[in-house]
């Protein structure tokens, strides 16, 4: 299981990288396994600017959908288009190539609320 230690986590399992006050959100490689082979994302907020753990957009996986939820509150300000072609990249690159959204973050103190790669690997019994 990868869980690399440079980036944060949720209970939810979506995986967060911040740069100054842009973060970059995807859902982790435990997720991707759980879900299974994902045939579609959607993310229908882009240019919107959200609350913490309110729902971002979806993903699909051949046998169910799953929500996404938004780790730091913030603005949507960008997609990964790829996705929208290629959407099994999440199952093969869920930290690097499969990412889903950057967000401008409203609050970078919420970073600090975040699981580290140890209380997620806790949390999923990795």
């Amino acid at each position: 299981m990868n869980i690399p230690a440079n980036l944060k986590y949720t209970k939810d399992h979506e995986w967060i990288m911040l740069d100054g006050e842009i973060a970059t959100v995807g859902i982790t490689d435990f997720a991707q396994k759980e879900l299974g082979d994902i045939v579609y994302v959607e993310v229908e907020t882009l240019d919107q600017t959200l609350d913490k753990d309110e729902v971002f957009g979806t993903v699909e996986a051949v046998k169910t959908v799953s929500d996404l939820f938004l780790p730091m509150a913030g603005e949507i300000i960008e997609f990964n288009d790829s996705l929208e072609t290629n959407p099994e990249v999440v199952n093969s690159d869920p930290y690097g190539a499969g990412w889903m959204i950057k967000v401008k973050v409203s609050n970078a103190a919420d970073f600090q609320e975040l699981l580290d790669s140890e209380a997620y690997a806790a949390l999923i019994g990795a």
